[in-house]
C-alpha cells in the first residue's frame, strides 16, 4: 500500500507538470480545473502514503505539499491560515528557555568537568569560524559566476521603506551576548543570553558541595525530561503549523515572483547545495558520522526550519535528534544554541552573495580585493547578532553603507527574501546539528551515552 500510494502520487505529479508545460508552450490546451484535479488526486495519494508510513517526518513533508497547493489554488484562504503557523511557533518558543537552561545546567553541574566546557567552547568556535568562512567564499564565487545582479533595473518608484533596523556597533554586539535580566532574556527569546546565564549558573552549581547541589540538579533533570515530553506533544501539531506556513507563503507571494528573480534564487539554492555536498558532507565523513542515521535525524528539524523560516522552531527537535544518534546531551545543549549565534552557515553564504548582488544590480564593479575586504567585514559583522530582529537585513544594510552601495537593490532581494530564508535557515539547522556530532567526536564522546527513554520515544513517532 505504501509503495503503490507513493508511486501513484509521483506519477500524477509528473502528469500535472507535463500538462502545465504543454499549456505554457502551446503544445496542447488543458483546462486549469483538470490540472488542479490531477494535483489534488496526487495529494490524496500522498496522504494515504503518510497514513501508512506513520512517521511524523513524512506527515510534515506531505503537509508542505498540501500547504503549497492550498496557497496556489486558494490564496485568500491560505493567507488567513497564518494564525495556525504562529500558534505552532509560539508553542515552540515556550520550550526553548527552560529546555536550554535545564540541559546545560545538568550537562555542566552533573559531570563535574568544568575544563570540558572551556575545551568544547574553544573547539566549537574554531570549527564555527572555519566553516562559516568557507561558506562566505562559496557565496562570493557563486554570485560572481552567475552574475545574477547584472541587468536588474531599478524600480521606477519606491513607495515603501525598508523595515526599521537598529544600528549595531561592535560594543553593542558584544554587550548583547550578556543578560542584564534573565526574565527579560527569556521573554525576548534571546538564545545567546540564556546560554551565557545557564553556563555560569551550571558552573556555580558545580562548585557547591553535593548536599547543596543535589536538589537543584534533580529539579533540572526532571525539568529537562518534562520539556522533551512537552516537545513531543507540541510536535503533534507540527504538520498543521508547517503546512499553514507554506500555504501562507505561497498565497501571499504567489509563484509568479519566481520567474522574475529566478536567477538570484537559483544561485542561492545551487550555492547552498554545493556547500552541503562539498563542505558539510566531507566534514561528516572525516568525523565518521553515520550518514544515514544523521540524514534521517535532521530531516524533520530541517523541514520545520524550511517551512517556518525559523531556526528556533527547529531547535528542540534538533536537540532530541542529535542526542538520539549518540551525541551526549551536555554537548548538544552547549553547541547547538551557541551555533545559533556563531555558526549560521546558510545566512553567512547568503550575505556574501547578496552583498555582491547589490553591487552588480547598481552597476558598480568591485575588484577582487574589494570583495575580499567585504568578505572579511562580513566575517566579523555576521557573528553574535542572532537575537537582533531581521539580523541578515541589518548586516546587509550595514555592508551596503560601508561600501557606498545603494539601498534600492535590497528592495529587489526583499521580494523573494522569504523564499531565500527558507533555504538558508534549513542549512543553518543542518550545519549546527553536524557541529554537535563533530565536537562530540573531537571530544571522544560520540556514541558513549544512550539517549533517555523520552528522547527515544520522541524519535519513534
Amino acid at each position: 500500500m505504501k509503495a503503490r500510494s507513493l508511486i501513484a502520487a509521483l506519477a500524477l505529479f509528473f502528469v500535472a507538470a507535463v500538462l502545465v508545460v504543454g499549456e505554457r508552450y502551446g503544445v496542447f490546451h488543458t483546462p486549469a480545473s483538470a490540472t488542479a484535479v490531477v494535483r489534488w488526486v496526487a495529494i490524496v495519494a500522498l496522504i494515504v502514503y503518510a497514513a501508512a508510513q506513520r512517521s511524523l517526518t513524512t506527515w510534515i513533508l506531505v503537509s508542505m505539499v498540501v500547504g503549497a497547493e492550498i496557497g496556489h489554488d486558494f490564496p485568500h484562504v491560505a493567507v488567513n491560515l497564518r494564525v495556525l503557523s504562529l500558534i505552532f511557533l509560539r508553542l515552540i518558543k515556550t520550550i526553548i528557555a527552560p529546555l536550554l537552561f535545564s540541559t546545560l545546567v545538568v550537562g555542566i553541574a552533573g559531570h563535574h568537568d568544568l575544563k570540558q566546557v572551556g575545551r568544547m567552547g574553544i573547539k566549537a568556535l574554531i570549527y564555527f569560524e572555519v566553516v562559516t568562512t568557507i561558506a562566505l567564499f562559496i557565496g562570493l564565487g557563486a554570485i560572481n559566476l552567475s552574475k545574477a545582479g547584472v541587468g536588474v533595473n531599478a524600480p521606477p518608484a519606491l513607495h515603501a521603506e525598508l523595515p526599521p533596523t537598529p544600528k549595531q556597533s561592535a560594543a553593542d554586539i558584544i554587550l548583547h551576548s550578556f543578560p542584564e535580566n534573565i526574565a527579560k532574556s527569556v521573554a525576548e527569546g534571546q538564545v545567546l543570553q540564556i546560554v551565557v546565564f545557564s553556563i555560569i549558573f551550571g558552573i556555580a552549581l558545580a562548585l557547591l558541595n553535593d548536599q547543596r547541589r543535589r536538589p537543584m540538579l534533580t529539579f533540572c533533570e526532571s525539568l529537562s525530561e518534562t520539556m522533551f515530553k512537552f516537545t513531543n506533544i507540541v510536535m503533534l501539531f507540527a504538520p498543521i503549523g508547517v503546512g499553514a506556513a507554506i500555504a501562507n507563503t505561497v498565497g501571499h507571494m504567489g509563484l509568479g515572483i519566481l520567474v522574475n528573480l529566478f536567477k538570484l534564487l537559483a544561485t542561492l539554492y545551487v550555492a547552498l547545495t554545493v556547500f552541503l555536498l562539498c563542505v558539510l558532507l566531507p566534514v561528516a565523513l572525516m568525523a565518521r558520522v553515520p550518514l544515514r542515521r544523521f540524514i534521517k535525524a535532521v530531516a524533520e528539524p530541517a523541514s520545520i526550519a524550511f517551512a517556518t523560516t525559523s531556526s528556533e522552531a527547529a531547535l528542540p527537535r534538533a536537540m532530541e535528534a542529535m542526542e538520539a544518534i549518540g551525541v551526549p546531551r551536555q554537548i548538544v545543549a552547549f553547541v547547538i544554541p551557541t551555533g545559533y549565534s556563531f555558526n549560521l552557515d546558510g545566512s553567512t553564504l547568503y550575505l556574501a552573495l547578496a552583498s555582491v548582488f547589490v553591487a552588480q544590480a547598481a552597476g558598480i564593479h568591485l575588484s577582487f580585493g574589494q570583495q575580499l575586504v567585504m568578505v572579511f567585514t562580513l566575517m566579523l559583522t555576521s557573528k553574535g547578532v542572532a537575537g537582533v530582529p531581521r539580523a541578515s537585513l541589518v548586516i546587509l544594510l550595514g555592508t551596503a553603507a560601508a561600501f557606498h552601495l545603494p539601498e534600492w537593490p535590497i528592495f529587489v532581494i526583499l521580494g523573494i527574501d522569504e523564499l531565500m530564508d527558507m533555504a538558508r535557515t534549513s542549512v543553518n539547522v543542518i550545519g549546527n546539528c553536524l557541529a554537535t556530532a563533530v565536537i562530540a567526536r573531537w571530544e571522544g564522546e560520540f556514541g558513549k551515552e544512550q539517549p533517555s527513554e523520552t528522547v527515544q520515544a520522541a524519535l519513534a513517532q
